[in-house]
């Protein structure tokens, strides 16, 4: 029997999101490609026109961290509302709709932030299934308070218009965010969106955004060379393997040793690309200079502007002498995007700096391309997986871009990194053992500043902490503290009290994200 799904272009259904800045924007996107439909971030001023030019199935307007009636607050084109599409808002997207279409807005005096329990009214269309009393995520200081031309669907104790329908044109809004983990039945609601009220098919999977941006990047290179910075990681691999099979034997990768890497890393990517893959790789031995940069800094986001400053300048000489390059391909992702600030709209919060987003200088002469950056970790490693790459390498733990420079608190040294290395190499050795490699998403070791009295031998020490860190994510925007069994800590400790000069205390970071992130520095 013929499978009607495969008679269906995938890409002839897309649900445009425009980004007003909220960190959980492209996160929507995600939860709609989960469904199987095309989603992808916009501009939030976006025109009619140029909304329309993508034949739309529906609309979603972001959430963001700005008030409706301020100066300055981002609008999007009040025309969008006639083009016969369904729009759902949410949050701040909901309370621009409201102003646009008749509505009020203005401060709450009971503001929401975290869980909320939502009783909803009308369990029609968007909230079909969804139970008549159910918990949400709830983050906003202002509402809608007056809602003329709207229908109510739901409400919480302290927020009476928590869902509208608008009764003359095709959309819905939220006050809740819908797209995360913290409100249960939010995916049911954007399925709903897409599936009952937008009316889509959900042909999209991950396979074809693999050949979308495989002809994409054809057509943007043409019959130029790319230059792919590679670090090992899953997220430079995969765009690695991508270009791979766009361009072939056009894609040069530079892999800068600087240093901060985990313990034979280096040795291992030059095995897997240049050796397995048999790709253009060119090795940067630079360790000596980023460590002298980094002399006497203590501060996270200086030790970051050094390192990516360093980094451009070793890739540049490395690269400057590779025939024929015009373009320069990253694996930046989405959580590094709005992490640094650089949401479409321009005003998502700057949290900290990745060295590879927003700091290509424009006198390196490249131009940038980053197959990735609308994905998150999870869909990196599907789209790794459909590419063929081996679990390996589609599983690693995530590495950040600084190395083991934001590891290590305070001033970074040789020595200090040394120690880092052989606890984090233990600490690895043991979650493997335990089969938990999988089951966590991050797991390292983080060096402290801190220097504790022990006792070994019978003697006194004054020597060094190490942090454990592990988490468990699906899109590294939020994270919760892995629960790893009492036994496997017992281990972790006592071989790295035992095995590593220096050390003798080791202890557990059992903070969530927020309010912490998931690295240290």
């Amino acid at each position: 029997m013929t499978n009607p799904r495969s008679t269906i272009d995938p890409h002839a259904e897309v649900v445009l999101v425009l980004d007003f800045g909220g960190q959980t924007a492209q996160l929507i996107c995600r939860r709609i490609r989960e469904a199987g439909v095309l989603a992808l971030l916009v501009r939030p001023d976006a025109s009619f026109e140029e909304l329309r030019a993508y034949k739309p199935k529906g609309l979603v307007l972001s959430g963001g961290p700005a008030s409706v009636y301020e100066p300055g607050a981002p609008r999007c084109d009040p025309a969008i509302f006639d083009l016969g599409v369904p729009v759902l808002g949410i949050c701040y997207g909901m309370q621009l709709a409201a102003l646009l279409l008749g509505g009020r807005v203005s401060a709450s005096g009971h503001r929401e932030f975290g869980r909320a329990t939502v009783r909803i009214s009308d369990a029609s269309d968007l909230f079909a299934t969804v139970p008549e009393s159910t918990t949400v995520w709830m983050s906003h200081g202002d509402q809608v308070d007056r809602a003329d031309g709207f229908e109510v669907l739901a409400s919480t104790l302290t927020c009476p218009i928590a869902a509208v329908r608008h009764r003359g044109k095709r959309f819905f809004g939220v006050q809740f965010h819908p797209e995360v983990t913290h409100t249960p039945h939010g995916t049911d609601i954007l399925r709903n969106f897409v599936y009952e009220v937008c009316r889509c098919s959900g042909a999209w999977t991950m396979a074809d955004f693999l050949e979308s941006e495989v002809e994409r990047v054809r057509r943007v290179v043409g019959d130029k060379r790319v230059i792919c910075g590679l670090s090992g990681g899953v997220d430079s691999s995969v765009v690695a393997a991508l270009l791979h099979r766009a361009i072939g034997d056009r894609l040069s990768c530079v892999f800068v040793d600087n240093g901060l890497l985990r313990k034979n890393e280096r040795a291992l990517v030059e095995s897997t690309f240049r050796d397995h893959f048999k790709i253009d790789l060119h090795v940067a031995d630079a360790e000596r200079p980023f460590l002298a940069d980094l002399t006497g800094v203590t501060d996270p986001q200086e030790k970051r502007r050094r390192i990516g400053h360093r980094f451009i300048e070793v890739f540049n000489s490395v690269a400057k002498n590779i025939d024929g390059a015009e373009f320069l391909a990253q694996g930046t992702l989405y959580p590094d995007v709005i992490e640094s600030g650089h949401g479409h709209a321009g005003t998502a919060a700057g949290i900290k700096l990745h060295h590879n987003v927003g700091g290509l200088p424009a006198e390196l002469g490249f131009k940038l391309i980053e197959p990735l950056r609308e994905l998150f970790k999870d869909e990196a490693r599907r789209l790794g997986s459909v590419l063929g790459l081996p679990d390996a390498l589609v599983w690693r733990h995530p590495f950040p871009g600084p190395g083991l420079a934001v590891r290590v608190l305070g001033e970074v040294t040789k020595p200090k990194l040394d120690v880092l290395r052989d606890c984090d190499e233990i600490l690895l050795e043991e979650v493997v053992a335990a089969d938990l490699y999988r089951k966590t998403s991050q797991v390292f070791a983080v060096l402290l500043p801190v220097q504790s009295v022990g006792v070994m031998g019978d003697g006194r020490t004054y020597e060094s902490t190490i942090a454990v860190r592990a988490v468990e994510t699906q899109d590294f925007m939020t994270a919760d503290w892995s629960r790893l069994p009492y036994e496997v800590l017992d281990r972790v400790s006592r071989r790295i009290i035992n095995e590593v000069r220096g050390v003798n205390r080791v202890v557990y970071d059992i903070s969530s994200k927020p309010p912490a992130t998931i690295e240290w520095e």
